[in-house]
């Protein structure tokens, strides 16, 4: 009998990477998502395959599934600077109200619950690198605090549920994830590079650029993500890349990536512009415990993954000016 995963959130950039791992492992998928951030297109090509269903919905919401269900993985939150501005209601809303509803679902099924949660969690961190102990530094009311305290009451209800109720929970935080299908609107560092590039636009640096950041190419967060679900681990995990580097020495990568493919972009200047308020200023993981009870870290090369995440994006006609890609 095939195991059946239910992924909410599966139009996302994550989600619908996910969707087709738990494909190709021979799994069947339920993908619930309302196409708030997350868009149709990115499963497209997984519809009309007899293990996948597409259930548009809002998990803010009451919603069912009918039948058996294995697992549920919670992947329904917007996820960047942008959609916090836009849609912090909302942010806040999926976070509580929709990962209670996911909990409920997997009671109701006796399934293994998996929390997508965040770095953001972590704050602009006080302690480095970041490790699952550290309680973080947070601004409750800050511009990123929908997104930070959404994610933070997600882990403490996925803690209430498998202690009042017994449910078998997983809590994978993730770090800066990169590939193709994400947004390039976004507002997040790797999409706003990545679209000034193939535009031909000014790379915009934020203060100095000597802000850290640690990138995980898609494949290997995926791999991370799997494998705690698969496991015995019940508490936090971090899954990102621990190789550090600061926006300055990114820009460059991705003009070196840029330049290996040809493109004219990747001689375009950088643009500096104000610091913005409570964004983190150094951020990596420790991924000890990821190691250890997972055998796991990234294998990708960021010069890799950017060359072959341009390439998707060029390839699929987003170097040109464009609206909001899906």
């Amino acid at each position: 009998m095939k195991k059946r995963s239910v992924v909410l959130g599966g139009a996302g950039f994550l989600g619908s990477h996910l969707c087709e791992a738990l494909l190709a492992r021979g799994e069947q998928v339920v993908c619930v998502d309302n196409y708030l951030t997350g868009s149709r297109h990115n499963v497209e090509h997984l519809v009309g395959g007899p293990d996948f269903e597409l259930i548009e919905a809002d998990i803010t919401e009451p919603f069912s599934i009918p039948g058996p269900v294995d697992h549920v993985l919670n992947f329904a939150s917007p996820a960047s600077p942008i959609d916090y501005a836009q849609l912090p209601i909302e942010t806040l809303r999926v976070g509580s109200i929709g990962t209670e509803n996911g909990l409920r679902l997997a009671r109701e099924k006796k399934a293994r619950f998996l929390q997508a949660s965040t770095s953001e969690v972590y704050g602009d961190p006080l302690v480095h690198p970041q490790v699952e102990t550290y309680f973080g530094n947070v601004n409750p009311i800050g511009p990123r605090s929908c997104y930070d305290e959404a994610k933070r009451y997600g882990e403490a209800v996925c803690a209430a549920y498998a202690r009042i109720h017994g449910v078998d929970v997983r809590v994978v935080r993730i770090f800066n994830t990169y590939g193709p299908r994400m947004r390039l609107d976004d507002g997040r560092v790797v999409p706003a590079f990545l679209s000034q590039l193939l535009r031909q636009e000014d790379f915009t640096v934020f203060g100095k650029g000597e802000q850290t950041r640690s990138f995980c190419y898609v494949s290997d967060e995926i791999r991370g993500i799997l494998l705690l679900l698969d496991s015995a681990e019940t508490g936090p995990v971090n899954i990102g890349n621990p190789v550090e580097m600061t926006v300055m020495e990114f820009v460059q990568a991705v003009r070196a990536a840029g330049q290996r493919l040809g493109l004219p972009g990747a001689s375009a200047k950088i643009a500096f512009k104000p610091f913005p308020e409570n964004d983190p200023k150094r951020r990596r993981p420790d991924i000890s415990k990821a190691r250890k009870v997972l055998g796991w870290e990234p294998t990708v090369s960021l010069a890799e993954g950017l060359e072959t995440t341009i390439a998707w994006f060029r390839d699929h006609g987003f170097a040109k000016p464009l609206g909001k890609a899906g």
